[in-house]
């Protein structure tokens, strides 16, 4: 379903050049008349953590673009169960592969951290492709990343242990987000969230990341993760 634009908000939302700026840090081969075509409507909406993007099982009327925040994607096991995927931040597209399938969307989306994500219909993102090839070079691109990333991901789950995956999976989020000037991961995640990310239960993650602690790789402040010893968690994690 596209978003509706929140009219008492309007002074948050950036202008179509503010959007084509961002959009132009991923995808750098559109010109001015394809970036008007693309933002045209402007279906934007600020978004607080907790919201729902799109859910599994969704009819997938076109894709959404990140402008601020950021999101995780995800799908939904037994019990509710989430099984974290990937995160997306500024300048990111999502839900583009069901959108381009005309299926029904095969995961859900939900924001961590207060976001700005603007639609971006079936009609306009076909536009683009037909017309040109180096943005859908660029999407088959990110097609191709995200199912490499897949790979990996199931590989580490049948071939290594959850502490090995959680070390990874910090490393991964330093990669993706950053540290501060005090060396804390820019991404604040639940423990609950980092245990659907490594797959397993979230008494496993708070021992481990006490283990962690506790040998001096990390320090932690709330849902704030310090990371301390670079080198010790690429170790414990066999990232080199």
């Amino acid at each position: 379903m596209a978003l509706k634009m929140n009219q008492n908000q309007n002074q948050v939302f950036p202008n179509c050049d503010q959007l084509a700026a961002c959009f132009s840090k991923s995808f750098k081969h559109l010109n001015a008349e394809q970036m008007n075509l693309l933002f045209f409507e402007e279906q934007c909406l600020l978004l607080k953590r907790g919201s729902v993007i799109y859910a599994e099982g969704d009819s997938a009327k076109g894709c959404y673009f990140v402008y601020s925040g950021i999101l995780k994607v995800f799908k939904t096991g037994l019990e509710g169960k989430e099984q974290i995927i990937r995160f997306s931040k500024s300048g990111d597209i999502i839900g583009f592969r069901s959108a381009l399938s005309e299926e029904p969307a095969c995961t859900s989306s939900k924001v961590i951290e207060d976001a700005i994500v603007c639609f971006i219909p079936n009609h306009s993102l076909t536009q683009l492709i037909e017309k040109n090839p180096m943005f859908s070079m660029e999407l088959i691109k990110m097609t191709c990343k995200e199912l490499g990333d897949a790979n990996s991901y199931i590989t580490d789950i049948a071939q290594k242990s959850v502490r090995e995956r959680l070390a990874e999976v910090l490393m991964q989020l330093m990669n993706s987000f950053g540290l501060d000037q005090d060396n804390f991961l820019q991404i604040s995640l639940t423990r609950e969230e980092l245990a659907n990310i490594v797959g397993t239960a979230t008494e496993s993650v708070i021992r481990l990341l006490s283990e962690f602690k506790n040998a001096g790789y990390i320090e932690i402040k709330g849902r704030k993760i310090k990371i301390v010893d670079v080198l010790a968690l690429k170790r414990v994690g066999g990232v080199y």
